[in-house]
Order: structure tokens, then sequence, then C-alpha cells
């Protein structure tokens, strides 16, 4: 097991009282309380321990006979190498995170051991099965990039509530209490044209005499009014849109803001700082409030008062957090002045909060159900009861009476760059383009790889590792520093790469493609890799229908924007058609687009959708 969280408690829950004698679990987490609600082996005593470890405690408590290894650690770390990988007869994943499914997924393919892969978002859930050579391996499919969002749309025309989040969240927040030194889209307009001085001060920067509401009021004048008059002077952007209202505290507050100070007094009880509230220090208790105009920046001068005031050795070194309940406060704050300025809804702290901090609230019982059924699936394994191998999507609505829809596997796809070894494309300027770059956007970024070994033909160009001397390791450092057409073996276009991970024990050609210019709001990264398809479709044949002990259809909806078990990252999914139930036997498939995935949840449901033919497990 891969996972002790809301679906690893449940899983280790059932597999011990199903009869596994011999598991093994791996986590890197700790409790944390926020677990308790779900997370069902875990008590408050446990808040700060090894989930891993206690987990297995909990239920060695009711089934003594059995054997359970636990191991506080990363799945990611040299240990869980292919060797460890291959001892076990089924590895069951119940994580959080891509990166991590797609270094189980090349374990498993490399050690040839069957995968059973699971996610949970709300009521919506899956597991698929991912056996060697005979199903699709759980990167077969492309998964859906997270959504960004332009620049300029975030910083000068936000038209959702989204866009204000991000602004609050990686701009303002970022600028006012992270790293100083980093960039920042508020950069280009942290000046104030009003500075008489020769070289115009930052705002940002709160001057030595300066008393914390003098300062906190005019960071609310010059993000809320003064930078919005900016914008509105360029009248070209606003000729299709609803120009903004600048917002100055003068105008927001009856009187002066300094005059309605909160009681920081309430915060004194606390020694821990995650638990300053702004909130408590104004008397507002209830997080599904929507606040008002007024309200919102109370609390925004309030919050950053506190963070100045209580917080102040922290400034300069903090990074969102969404337990931390005082930056949702005042990034809540903050994204609402912005929303009204703009003329969008306002939210309230608990709806900010789930968009900040990209959560769509689990829910016990579908941890329960998913963890049956990868329980189900893991026995057909051991079985090798191939024929019966099912991916089974839970549903929030029944369709068809069901609310458990299960698909057969297909069959591998041959254009997967990971188990059918095809080779990539990459587009990049080989001039100005470092190696240093390709490893990070590239190799780690997006193939996964954690120990990568770069070769052009017999040339070694990057290799990491301990048991490198010296002169190698700085050979390889100062190759990163290199545009790929100046290194020792120059990579230019026609050039094919190789990129192996040793840990990963994958492999993976790329050819290189010289292309001089690229987009930098559409291909940020400077480079475009591809040749990582889909499956291809095949015809369509009307004459063939299947369910689940019927004869009717059943189809599938478009993708919704969902969010992986253990509130990781949200992902904004694109429309499209999407897998339908399958009964066993050789009739018809649906077209498949997007695949198993908590980050990338197909629902399943709606009729009279168009079935495309596609070749599945024989």
């Amino acid at each position: 097991m891969v996972g002790a969280g809301g679906i690893g408690c449940e899983l280790l829950k059932t597999l011990a009282l199903s009869g596994f004698e011999d598991i093994h679990i791996i986590d890197m987490d700790t409790i944390e309380v926020s677990n308790l609600n779900r997370q069902f082996l875990f008590r408050q005593s446990h808040v700060g321990q090894s989930k891993a470890k206690v987990a297995r405690d909990a239920v060695l408590r009711f089934r003594p006979h059995i054997s359970i290894t636990s191991y506080h650690a990363n799945v990611k770390d040299p240990d869980f190498n292919v060797d460890f990988f291959k001892q076990f007869n089924v590895v069951l994943n119940g994580l959080d995170n891509l990166d991590a499914r797609r270094h189980v997924n090349r374990l498993c393919l490399a050690s040839d051991v069957p995968l059973v892969e699971s996610g949970t978002t709300g009521f919506l859930g899956q597991v698929t099965v991912h056996v060697k050579g005979k199903t699709e391996c759980y990167e077969c499919q492309p998964k859906p990039t997270p959504k960004t969002y332009p620049v300029c749309t975030i910083t000068s025309t936000p038209s959702k509530f989204v866009h204000c989040i991000v602004w609050a969240k990686d701009l303002l927040f970022a600028k006012l209490f992270g790293d100083k030194n980093q960039e920042n889209d508020l950069n280009a307009r942290s000046s104030n044209a009003a500075s008489s001085s020769q070289q115009a001060e930052d705002v940002f920067e709160r001057q030595n005499d300066e008393g914390i509401d003098e300062y906190a009021k005019r960071i609310y004048d010059h993000v809320f009014g003064y930078n919005i008059g900016v914008a509105l002077s360029n009248e070209e952007t606003w000729k299709n849109r609803n120009r903004p209202k600048p917002l100055y505290s003068r105008d927001v507050f009856p009187e002066e803001p300094s005059q309605q100070n909160g009681n920081m007094d309430k915060n004194c009880a606390t020694d821990d700082p995650l638990s300053v509230s702004a909130m408590a220090s104004l008397g507002l208790k209830n997080p599904q409030d929507i606040w008002s105009l007024l309200e919102n920046s109370r609390i925004f001068l309030e919050a950053l008062k506190l963070f100045f005031g209580k917080r102040e050795k922290e400034i300069g070194n903090l990074s969102f957090d969404k337990d931390d309940q005082l930056a949702v406060e005042f990034v809540t704050a903050a994204a609402n002045i912005r929303a009204a300025s703009f003329g969008i809804p306002l939210h309230s702290l608990f709806e900010a909060k789930g968009i900040a901090g990209n959560i769509v609230h689990a829910v016990a019982t579908t941890n329960a159900v998913i963890a049956g059924l990868i329980v189900i699936e893991a026995i057909k394994v051991l079985q090798r009861d191939a024929n019966n191998y099912r991916m089974t999507y839970c549903l929030e609505h029944p369709s068809r009476k069901m609310l458990l829809m299960p698909v057969e596997p297909f069959e591998p796809n041959k254009s997967c760059y990971v188990c059918s070894e095809t080779p990539l494309l990459l587009e990049v300027n080989t001039h100005r383009s470092k190696l240093r770059d390709f490893v990070e956007k590239i190799v780690k970024a997006k193939l996964g790889m954690n120990c990568p070994l770069i070769m052009h033909g017999p040339a070694l160009l990057y290799e990491v590792g301990d048991d490198l001397d010296k002169d190698m390791a700085a050979n390889y450092a100062a190759n990163l520093e290199k545009v790929l057409s100046e290194l020792p073996s120059p990579v230019t276009g026609g050039t094919m790469l190789t990129v192996e991970d040793l840990q990963q024990e994958f492999t993976c050609n790329i050819n290189i493609k010289h292309r001089e210019e690229f987009d930098e709001e559409k291909e940020p990264d400077g480079m475009l890799l591809s040749g990582w398809t889909q499956a291809p479709r095949v015809e369509k044949d009307d004459n063939k229908t299947v369910g689940n002990g019927g004869s009717s259809t059943s189809n599938a909806s478009s993708a919704m924007p969902v969010e992986a078990e253990e509130d990781d990252d949200i992902e904004f999914v694109p429309t499209g058609k999407k897998r339908k139930v399958g009964e066993i036997s050789k009739a018809t498939n649906p077209n498949l687009s997007d695949v198993a995935d908590d980050d990338v949840l197909v629902m399943l449901d709606g009729e009279n959708l168009d079935i495309n033919k596609k070749k599945k497990l024989q």
C-alpha cells in the first residue's frame, strides 16, 4: 500500500478484514487535526505522529495475528527501488498527487507487479487496474495540466472570482509576506507616481518610522485605488469591458480606519501562530457569511496588522497555507475587495478558502466504497482473473439506477512513451535554451524523473548521484549552464537524446527540433514537448451496445473541475467525451479522452451520446 490517508485508512482496515495477512504500507505524512473527521484509524492523541505507523498499530489491535510493516517515508526515496517492489504480489495506491502516482506506475512496470490505482473527490471516486502488457499503464493517456491564467488577466482585467483569489494569494500575499527577492508581477506596479524622490520607493516596503496603521492604509490605497486608477488610464482596454472602480480607504470607511481597530487581545490566548485570527479580533464568527465591502476592508487591515504585530519574524519567509487562518482571512478579504472593484460577486471565507486551497471536501463514505473496490480488484489480480478486471467509477447521482459504473480496461496505448517506449518530440531554441531549462522544465516537471541521466549517443551530458566524484559532478554542473548547441556533444535540430531514470528503471528517447520563436503567453517554457498522444479511436459500430447486465447504452457527460483526494491541487479538466460502461465481452466501447486519476475524475452520466468503438483488453 502507498498512502495511509483518507483512502489508505479504509483500505488497510478492509484488507485486514478480508484476510490479507502480509501488508506493507508507505506514507511520508504525519497526522493533522483536519484528518480526524474521515481517517478513522486516528485519534486526537495521534496528531503529529506518523500516519503509516499509527494506522498499523490501530489495525493490529483488532487483527493481531497478521503482519503489517509500516514505513514513515517518501515512496520516491531510493530505498523503494525496483528490487523492493518485486517482493510484492500487488501494489495498491491511495496517493494524493500526480508525481508520486507516475513514479509508482514506472516502478510497477519495471518490476512487473500489478498496480491498482484509486482516487476520490467529494462524492466521486474511481479505481483502475494496470497490468504490464495487458492493460493501459497509468500514463498511457495524457493528464490535463493545471489551469493557468494569463498574467494580464490576473493583474489588469479579472472577470471571475478565481482571478481575484490568484491575485491575492500568488501576487499580493507573496509580495507583502514572502521572499522579497522573488520575481512578482506586482513589482511593475509597486512605485507610486506621487513620490517626489528621484528614484520612486517601493510602496510595499514599510518605512522605519512608519506606524502599522499608516502602512496598512497606504497598502490598501495603493493596490485597490492607485493601481486600478492606472489601469483605467488605458482606454483601449475598457472599450468592451466593464470599468472597475478604484477604492480608497477614505471612501470605504465612515471614519478613519485606525479608529476601527480590532481587539488584538483576543489572540493572546493562543501560542499557535496559525491560529491568530482577524475574525476573532473583530468579532466575526461565521466563515460562511459573505462580508460586506466594509467588513472585508476591516479584515484586510486587521490581518495585515496582526502579521506585523504577532508574526513579524515570519515575514519574508511566508507562503500561503490553507491551514493558516490569518493567511486565509487576508486572501479572502483582498480578493473580495478586488472583486468589489471589478463588479464580481463576493464570496464567503469558506468558499474562498476552498478556491485558494484547492479544496473539494472529502467524504468518508466515498473513501470506504473506493477502498472496497480496490480490494475486489486486488483479489482478481491475485487470482489472475484478467477477464473480469474492471475500472469502476463511483458517481454522485445514479446513472441508469447505478452509482457504481464498471468499465473494461483498455490495452496499452502503443504511443505511450512510458510503457511502449515511443520517442517524444521537443521543439526548442537550441541556441538560447540551457541544459538546465531542459532538465527542470521537461525532464523533471513534464516527465517526472527524479534522478535523470541524459545521453547524446555515447556522450553523457548530465547525471546525478551521490557516487559521482567531484570532477564529474563539477563537469555536469557546468553543463547545466551551457546552451544546448554549445554542450561538449552539441544538441541541435535532428539530435536524439536518451533520458533515463535509474531509480525508476525508465528510459525515454526525445527527438530535438530547433525552433526560433515561442509565444511567451501560450508557451512560457520556451519549449514544447509533443508526441505523447491518446490511443487512436477506431470506427464506430452502431450495431452493438453495452451495459451492466442489459442491452441499452449509458454514456458520459462532459468533465467537470475536480480535485484530488486529500485536498490536492485542483485541475480544470477540458470538456470532452468520456469512457463508457462496458459489459465483459468483445462489444463496443466509447472513445477515451480522460483517464482515471483523482486529479482528473471522469463522471459517467447522461444519455444519447454517440459511442465510439475501441479495442479493449481481450
